[in-house]
């Protein structure tokens, strides 16, 4: 088993950074490789490893430089030792972990990350592992086709009803005060790394995507939907049905009105 290298990262408050090579801890600036993939990590104890499998199995078929900066959100289980072990037993994938003392949140991280990051491209990974080799390399195959690659899902999931109506009426409303058709808003999509950090928003729920990707098409980004199978967490439970993440949603709604008044102004 390798030794990982251990670092602080000065520009996240309280925050530590793992890496099996010295000289990718000593990189986390500048515009290199390809792809950037943010893992996200909070208690996935059950799910990280199989996750970190799919997503370095898709990698494998694609001729793409990249990265995975693996965050994990102050969890509270053995997320973290067991990432740490997989990097060991695998120095030649190239991860980065980043380990923070306070929990931020996905919104938070995701734009963080960008920062972080080194590739041209960018993509959210949830660390729940609902998306296989197949999936992900269906979706990352497209890169270069558009500014913005956005998922839609060709088949239903196993999600209640509840929950599928839920999200049919959220693209409804944002496609409905926006004036855009886009199917779903929440497929983690692949952008451009240097606009999720020119135009990202301080958003602290699980919105923060149908808001990037409504700013973006607001200045003009090209993109194209990308059909694939819609995959469910393989332990656990969702917790995207938060009151934090209920007011997030509406303060983004109002705003996407806000902002389409403003174009009509203009």
């Amino acid at each position: 088993m390798q030794k990982l290298f251990e670092g602080v990262l000065e520009v996240v408050e309280d925050a530590k950074v793992y890496s099996s090579s010295e000289m990718r801890l000593a990189a986390l600036t500048g515009s290199s490789l390809d792809l950037t993939l943010f893992i996200a990590c909070y208690n996935e104890e059950d799910n990280i490893t199989g996750t970190l499998d799919e997503v370095s199995k898709a990698m494998s078929g694609l001729d793409f430089s990249w990265e995975a900066i693996i965050i994990d959100d102050a969890s509270t289980d053995s997320s973290v030792p067991i990432i740490k072990k997989y990097m060991a037993n695998h120095p030649d994938y190239p991860l980065v972990l980043v380990t923070l003392a306070k929990n931020r949140g996905l919104a938070q991280n995701f734009i963080e990350a960008s920062f972080l990051g080194n590739g041209r491209y960018y993509r959210l990974i949830n660390g729940d592992n609902v998306e296989d080799s197949y999936q992900i390399e269906s979706i990352l195959k497209h890169i270069g086709e558009s500014d913005i690659l956005i998922p839609t899902h060709t088949q239903g999931s196993n999600r209640t009803l509840f929950r599928r109506l839920l999200s049919r009426f959220f693209t409804f409303l944002v496609n409905t005060i926006s004036g855009y058709r886009i199917k779903y808003y929440n497929g983690c999509s692949v952008h451009l790394r240097y606009d999720v950090m020119r135009w990202h928003i301080n958003s602290y729920g699980f919105d923060f995507q149908a808001d990037l990707i409504t700013r973006l098409l607001d200045q003009g980004r090209s993109y194209v939907e990308v059909a694939t199978v819609c995959g469910e967490r393989q332990h656990g439970t969702s917790n995207s049905l938060t009151a934090r993440n209920i007011v997030s949603a509406a303060h983004f709604l109002f705003g996407l009105v806000l902002r389409r008044i403003s174009k009509r102004n203009k």
